[in-house]
């Protein structure tokens, strides 16, 4: 089989081509996306060239690890039907083309466990669910407290906020520096960092990426406050110590989702406890990628662009 695909052949060089999937086998599915989305955390870095070295990582890719689409074939030994619709994380799955994140096609084959059922009502936003599950796990689970401030308003900030309102827990602070992405909240405020003069925050998380940012946050928490490492970082990060010691400031680095978070996630969105409503500014046809990345990436309005693959090439 062959697909029509987003392909970064090196940095800020990408077109759509025709590229090989390989087989699928019983436990495999094949799947037509519908939709995909584009990440400006890792799949900028990837853009610019600035991703350090990681495992799995090279040129020509196919980027995109958000997409949401219908099962065409079920393999034997799989629990799944003809007509699923599905979340599907990505796939390595091409013939000569690294598939790293690989969401960002038409088509792809996927083994059964990485996927997982979604209401097809969600449409676009259904490629959602994997930043939504990575919020969730930035607080799930033993130890972790809920932020009473996060950096940073884009679509990571902004689901960190409902799901810490969606816990029961007091609205939290949100910072932001760029006006175009102000506007949004619901239920929370957001504000220059500035204009804060609090010094005791329990728990930080920051959803800004900015490593430069630690030696301010250190001053803004409580005696052994937390602070969440919750973006994606290319420099060797460091603060000063002395500020830290008198904290006695912990850090944690949130990393990517789990299975479990995704399960929990999808119950939260279909109950309607959390709404992904307002996060996607942006929707082009996949065949417009080239522009859609560039305005990903270049232009702050867009909080996340998404890639329709239901329409004809």
């Amino acid at each position: 089989m062959q697909t029509n695909a987003v392909v970064l052949n090196a940095p800020k060089t990408l077109a759509l081509q025709d590229v090989r999937l390989v087989d699928p086998g019983p436990d495999d599915l094949v799947v037509d996306i519908r939709h995909s989305g584009i990440s400006t955390g890792t799949e900028k870095l990837f853009w610019t060239g600035d991703m350090p070295p990681f495992p799995g990582m090279g040129y020509p890719l196919i980027p995109g690890y958000e997409a949401s689409g219908d099962v065409v074939e079920a393999g034997s030994n799989t629990a799944f039907k003809p007509g699923d619709h599905v979340f599907v994380p990505g796939a390595n799955c091409y013939d000569g083309v690294f598939g790293l994140f690989g969401g960002a096609t038409r088509r792809l084959v996927t083994a059964q466990d990485r996927v997982t059922r979604i209401d097809r009502g969600l449409g676009a936003q259904g490629a959602l669910l994997a930043l939504a599950a990575t919020a969730r796990h930035a607080m799930a689970g033993l130890d972790k407290a809920v932020p009473d401030l996060i950096v940073g308003h884009g679509v990571l900030g902004r689901l960190l906020a409902r799901l810490t309102i969606a816990a029961g827990a007091p609205a939290p602070t949100v910072w932001e520096i760029d006006p175009d992405r102000v506007s949004g909240a619901d239920g929370y405020d957001v504000i220059h960092p500035d204009t804060d003069d609090r010094r005791d925050y329990r728990s930080i998380y920051d959803a800004s990426g900015n490593g430069g940012l630690l030696n301010d946050l250190v001053g803004r928490i409580a005696k052994g406050g937390e602070i969440v490492l919750a973006g994606f970082y290319t420099q060797p990060l460091q603060f000063s110590f002395p500020p830290a010691f008198m904290k006695e400031a912990r850090f944690r680095v949130a990393a990517e989702w789990a299975r479990e978070d995704l399960a929990a996630t999808r119950t939260l969105v279909e109950n309607g406890a959390l709404s992904l409503d307002g996060l996607i500014t942006h929707q082009v046809a996949a065949q417009d990628a080239p522009d859609a990345y560039r305005t990903a990436f270049e232009d702050p309005t867009c909080l996340k662009m998404i890639l329709n693959w239901e329409t004809p090439s």
